[in-house]
C-alpha cells in the first residue's frame, strides 16, 4: 500500500522544481506565442505545424505543434527579425511576417486563421477534405464522414476499415487480434457487452471513431488491446441545424435517423433519434464428432439462417455557461435492442457402434434483447491560466437484458424432442471521475484524477424441456440459479509530461482497488476478491524536421474477469452446448510496448507502428465433451501469449481524382500454457490488408471501392481461416450542401465467410457460415440549415477523451 501511494505522488515531487511564469527567476528570455483557428468556425486546431525562419536567409530556427486549445509556443528567440509557417493536412499554410523580436518575455502574434484548401472543380479534393484517418500523439481517428461504404451501417461497418480492427462475418470485432477491449461513448462507459454496442450505433450518428491502443495511465486500464471511443455528432452552428437520413435495402432492411441541434449565446442543446432494422441470410454448415471412452458419437449439418438486430436509440444533452470558467453539461441516452439468430438445418447422425444413420430437423432460434439508459452530469471549471482547469464526471447506466434459445427436433414434421434455456436480470453501473490538470508553461503539465466505479448486476438462469404430452416447455426446477455480483473498483493517477526541445516525454502512475463478490443463491455459496493493482505508463516522443515524428510508449493493462465467466454453475446455451464459469479466474494482465513513426508530404500521410504484447493468466475458452454429442465450454487461466508485429498506413493520390489509402497490419502470434495438465503450444503468422479507394467522377459524384482480408489465425484449441472482402458505394450530391443520396453493395463478391476448425483429442468441430447473397442499401441524407459537425469536440461537450499531449 505505502510503494503505491509513493509512486502516485512522485510527480508532486517535481512540481516545485518547476518553476512557474512570473514566479520569479530573473528575467524571462524572448518568446512567440500565439493561437490556431480554423477560419470558418474558429475551432482551435490540435497538432497544427508552428515553423520558425529567419527573414534575411530564410532558414528555418525552431518549430512547435499546437496544443489542444490550439496554443503555441517558441521559447528561448533571439532578437532579430523572422517570419512563421502554419500548417495543418488539408488547409493552405498561412504565413506570419514582420515579427520582431526586441525585448524579453513573450510575443503574442494573436489568432491565425487556416482556410480549409479548395481545388478546382477538376481536382479530386472536396473543399476541407481530409485524410481518412488522422494520426495523434496516443490515438487513431477515423473520419466517418470519408467511409460512404458504411453510410447505411453501423460502427461496426466502419471499423472494417481502419487499422488495427478485424471484423468477422457475424460481426464480432477485434482489436489487435484481440476482442477484449473497452468501448465508450464520447468518453463514458456503458453496460452493454462492447459488440451490442458496436452492432446498434447508426454510422450517421458518429462524428469520428478513436483507436487507443496504448492509453496512459489517465485512462481506465481496463481490456486487453486498449480503447475505442465512439465520438457522437454535435454542431458549432448558431441557431437551429440538423440532419435527417433515411436509408432501406434488400432483405427486409431499412432504417432513420435525425439530430437536431440548437445553439444561442451560451446554451446548447442537441437531441438525436434513429431507428434500424437489418437482416441477413446466411448459408450453415458443421461437422462434428466426440469421443467418451473409445464410443463415438457423429454428426452433420446443413441449411439455412437468418441474423437480425432492430434498435431503437434516443439521445440528448444540454450545455450551459455559465461564465468565469464555468459550463455544466446534463445529458442521457436510451435504447432498447434485439439481435437475433435462427437456423433451420437438416441433420445426419450415427455412432462408432450404430452405423445406422438418423435424419431429421433441427430448428433454433435465439434472441438476446433488452433496454438501457444511462444519464450524466458534467462540470468544467476553468481557471484563468490555459488549460488550467478542473472537470468533474457523475454518470449511471442501467441495462435489463433478456436472453433465450429454443431448440427442437423433428421427424416426420413431428417434434420429438426440445429444449429452451433462458438468461434474464438487470446490470447497473455508477460511476464518478474527477480530473485535474495544472500547466506551468505550454509544453509542461501535471494531471491528477480519481474515479469509482460500482458495478451491480443480477443473472437468473432456467431450462425448460420439450412435453410432447402437454406439448410445451416444462421447466426444470433443479437446473434453476441466480447469481449476484458486486464490484467496486477505486482508482487514482497522476501524470507528468514536458517537452524539451524536440523532445517530448509522459510518466504516468494508476493504483486501483478492486473488490468484488460474486453470491450464487441455488448453492448458498460466496466469492470474494480484495486485490490492488499498480499501472504504470510511459510516453516519448521525438520530432524531426520536415514533419517527422517518431514515439515509443509502454503501458500496463488489466482484463477482469466478465460476470458470466465467474459463474459455478451449468448453463444451457442451446441443445448442444452447455456453459460453466470458473469463480477462480485470475485476470490477465497485459505489458503494450508501441514504437512509431509518422510522416505527411503534401497531401501524402505514411504512419508504420511496431507493437509487442505479452498477455500473462491468459483466458481462455476451453471445449470439452460434456455427454455424447454435447459440447461443454469453459474459461480457465492457460498460460500466455504474445503479439509482435507492425501496422501500415498509406494515404496518397496516385493521379488527379483518385484518392487511396493501404493498410495493413502484420503479426506473430504465439500462445502457450497447460490445458487439462498438457502443455501446449500454438504459433501463427498472421495478416490482414485493406485496399480503400475513393475516384471523383464529376464535381458531385464519386464512387468508392475497399476491398479486404484476413489471413488464418489460431487459438489454444482451434484455427479460424482466411477469408476476403468487397464492399462498393456511389455517393452523388442532388443538391449541393443539402441532399446527398448513396448506393452501397456490401460484399459484392459473396465471399465473406467464417470458417472455423476446433479439434482435441475428444473432440471435433467444423463450422462454416456465409451470406445467402450480397446486401445492397440506398442511404438519403438532407442538411437542416446546411449542418455541418464539430470538427473537433470541446472541453466538456466532446469526446470527453482528451489527448495525451507532450
Amino acid at each position: 500500500m505505502r510503494i503505491y501511494v509513493l509512486l502516485l505522488l512522485l510527480p508532486l515531487l517535481v512540481i516545485p522544481a518547476q518553476q512557474r511564469p512570473g514566479s520569479g527567476g530573473g528575467m524571462n528570455p524572448p518568446s512567440i506565442t500565439g493561437k490556431v483557428l480554423e477560419l470558418s468556425t474558429n475551432i482551435p486546431m490540435e497538432f497544427a505545424n508552428i515553423v520558425l525562419f529567419n527573414s534575411d536567409d530564410s532558414t528555418q530556427v525552431t518549430g512547435t505543434v499546437t496544443n489542444k486549445d490550439g496554443v503555441f509556443l517558441l521559447e528561448r528567440i533571439k532578437r532579430g527579425s523572422y517570419y512563421i509557417e502554419a500548417s495543418f493536412i488539408g488547409f493552405d499554410k498561412k504565413v506570419v511576417d514582420n515579427i520582431i523580436i526586441q525585448n524579453p518575455g513573450p510575443l503574442d502574434i494573436g489568432e491565425i486563421k487556416l482556410t480549409p484548401h479548395t481545388y478546382g472543380t477538376e481536382e479530386i479534393l472536396i473543399s476541407g477534405q481530409r485524410s481518412p484517418i488522422s494520426y495523434e500523439i496516443d490515438k487513431k481517428i477515423i473520419d466517418v464522414g470519408s467511409q460512404f461504404t458504411a453510410a447505411s451501417g453501423t460502427a461496426v461497418d466502419i471499423l472494417e476499415n481502419v487499422p488495427s480492427v478485424t471484423v468477422d462475418i457475424e460481426g464480432n470485432v477485434s482489436l489487435r487480434g484481440s476482442g477484449n477491449f473497452t468501448v465508450l461513448i464520447d468518453g463514458r462507459p456503458t453496460v452493454l457487452d462492447a459488440s451490442d454496442v458496436l452492432q446498434q450505433i447508426p454510422a450517421s450518428s458518429i462524428q469520428n471513431i478513436e483507436i487507443i491502443t496504448n492509453p496512459s495511465a489517465k485512462y481506465d486500464p481496463e481490456g486487453t488491446s486498449g480503447i475505442i471511443n465512439i465520438v457522437m455528432k454535435k454542431s458549432d452552428q448558431v441557431g437551429i441545424s440538423g440532419v435527417a437520413e433515411l436509408n432501406g435495402g434488400l432483405n427486409d432492411q431499412y432504417g432513420a435517423e435525425g439530430i437536431f441541434d440548437y445553439r444561442s449565446g451560451d446554451f446548447q442543446a442537441n437531441f438525436g433519434a434513429n431507428y434500424n432494422k437489418r437482416l441477413f441470410k446466411m448459408v450453415e454448415e458443421e461437422n462434428n464428432w466426440t469421443n467418451r471412452d473409445e464410443f463415438y458419437s457423429f454428426y452433420d449439418s446443413d441449411g439455412n439462417g437468418t441474423r437480425g438486430r432492430t434498435s431503437l436509440r434516443l439521445n440528448g444533452s444540454l450545455s450551459y455557461n455559465f461564465g468565469l470558467g464555468n459550463l455544466i453539461t446534463l445529458g442521457g441516452r436510451f435504447s432498447d435492442r434485439a439481435f437475433n439468430r435462427i437456423s433451420n438445418l437438416s441433420y445426419n447422425q450415427w455412432t462408432s457402434d450404430d452405423p445406422s444413420r438418423q435424419f431429421f430437423r433441427s430448428y433454433s432460434d435465439r434472441e438476446r434483447s433488452g433496454y438501457s439508459y444511462s444519464l450524466f452530469l458534467n462540470y468544467l471549471l476553468k481557471f484563468n491560466e490555459a488549460g488550467h482547469q478542473l472537470t468533474a464526471d457523475i454518470s449511471y447506466d442501467n441495462a435489463e437484458n433478456e436472453e433465450y434459445t429454443i431448440n427442437n427436433l423433428r421427424q416426420d414434421g413431428a417434434v420429438i424432442s426440445g429444449q429452451k434455456s433462458t438468461e434474464a436480470g438487470p446490470d447497473e453501473n455508477f460511476r464518478i471521475k474527477l480530473e485535474y490538470t495544472l500547466p506551468f508553461n505550454a509544453k509542461s503539465k501535471f494531471e491528477a484524477g480519481y474515479q469509482t466505479d460500482l458495478e451491480l448486476s443480477t443473472e437468473r438462469t432456467g431450462l425448460y424441456y420439450y412435453q410432447p404430452d402437454v406439448n410445451d416447455y416444462v421447466e426444470q426446477i433443479d437446473i434453476k440459479n441466480e447469481a449476484n455480483y458486486d464490484k467496486t473498483v477505486h482508482s487514482v493517477y497522476s501524470l507528468y509530461s514536458n517537452k524539451i526541445g524536440r523532445l517530448g516525454f509522459q510518466f504516468g502512475a494508476r493504483g486501483e482497488y478492486t473488490g468484488r463478490q460474486i453470491d450464487v443463491a441455488s448453492s448458498n455459496s460466496s466469492f470474494e476478491i480484495d486485490r490492488w493493482d499498480f499501472f504504470p505508463s510511459a510516453h516519448f516522443s521525438y520530432e524531426f524536421l520536415d514533419k517527422h515524428q517518431l514515439m515509443t510508449s509502454y503501458t500496463r493493462r488489466i482484463n477482469r474477469p466478465r460476470g458470466w465467466q465467474l459463474e459455478p454453475f451449468e448453463t444451457w446455451m442451446d441443445a448442444y452446448n452447455v456453459r460453466i464459469g470458473n469463480p477462480s479466474l485470475l485476470p490477465e494482465y497485459i505489458d503494450s510496448y508501441e514504437l512509431g513513426y509518422q510522416t505527411y508530404i503534401g497531401n501524402m500521410v505514411f504512419s508504420v507502428e511496431g507493437y509487442y504484447r505479452i498477455v500473462n493468466n491468459k483466458v481462455e475458452r476451453l471445449s470439452s465433451v460434456y455427454s455424447d454429442g454435447i459440447t461443454l465450454s469453459s474459461v480457465d487461466n492457460v498460460g500466455k501469449d504474445y503479439s509482435l508485429g507492425t501496422e501500415l498506413f498509406f494515404n496518397f493520390d496516385p493521379i488527379r481524382n483518385w484518392n487511396v489509402n493501404l493498410i495493413g497490419n502484420i503479426y506473430d502470434y504465439r500462445v502457450e500454457g497447460t490445458i487439462n495438465d498438457r502443455e501446449f503450444s500454438r504459433t501463427s503468422f498472421n495478416w490482414n490488408l485493406r485496399f480503400n479507394n475513393v475516384v471523383k467522377l464529376t464535381d458531385r459524384l464519386q464512387v468508392q471501392l475497399n476491398a479486404i482480408y484476413n489471413s488464418p489465425s489460431v487459438s489454444s484449441q482451434g484455427r479460424t481461416e482466411d477469408f476476403l472482402f468487397v464492399n462498393a458505394a456511389l455517393r452523388y450530391d442532388v443538391i449541393e450542401n443539402m441532399l446527398t443520396a448513396t448506393l452501397q453493395m456490401r460484399d459484392v463478391l459473396s465471399t465473406f465467410k467464417r470458417e472455423h476448425t476446433l479439434q482435441t483429442p475428444d473432440l471435433y468441430t467444423y463450422r462454416l457460415a456465409t451470406r445467402e447473397s450480397s446486401d445492397i442499401m440506398l442511404n438519403l441524407r438532407f442538411n437542416i440549415n446546411n449542418y455541418k459537425q464539430q470538427r473537433r469536440p470541446q472541453n466538456g461537450e466532446g469526446s470527453g477523451m482528451d489527448g495525451d499531449e507532450f
